[in-house]
């Protein structure tokens, strides 16, 4: 496992290369094993790999979702706020889930966030997204996983570069 996080990067620029069908029913299996509060399963994934989808869904947001666009495919995560009060925990354990089992079969992948951001001046990108693919208005949309084959590489971050003064042992010993 540590050799997965190791690897994994945000990766906004995909190849052309198209997603095998059995990698995608690996990432589909992958996401539902995600665990959730109290085994409720509000949340809801919609695998997207229509071309004009994607593109549509690259409009999501006033910045940082474009490159959903050349994307081979995304994954809106969503949840039905009704059914437990720790949606937004639950959508963020299955988007990491998706993202790490991506790097697992050698894709990558990229995070968009959604909720509490603008698509534009009248309308939020969680509206947008929802209307886009047919949700129910109860839903929220938490955010959008662009996975594909890498068309750009980027280094692990280095073991010394990580920020080791946020690890505390026992009590908190900052500041």
């Amino acid at each position: 496992m540590l050799d997965i996080l190791r690897r994994r990067r945000s990766i906004r620029r995909f190849a052309e290369k198209e997603i095998e069908a059995e990698k995608i029913a690996a990432l589909k299996e992958a996401i539902l094993r995600a665990p959730t509060s109290r085994g409720l399963n509000s949340w809801e994934f919609i695998f997207v790999d229509d071309r004009e989808l994607l593109h549509r869904l690259a409009q999501a947001r006033r910045h940082g979702s474009a490159f959903l666009a050349g994307a081979k495919l995304a994954v809106v995560v969503a949840a039905d706020p009704e059914r437990c009060d720790v949606w937004i925990e639950d959508c963020a354990i299955a988007a990491i889930v998706l993202q790490l089992a991506a790097v697992s079969l050698g894709l990558d992948s990229c995070w968009a966030q959604i909720r509490l951001r603008e698509h534009d001046e009248r309308t939020g990108a969680g509206d947008y997204v929802r209307r886009l693919l047919g949700l129910p208005e109860r839903f929220q949309v938490a955010c959008v996983i662009g996975i594909g084959y890498a068309a750009e590489q980027k280094e692990s971050h280095a073991r010394d570069s990580l920020p080791w003064d946020r690890i505390h042992d026992n009590r908190y010993r900052g500041e």
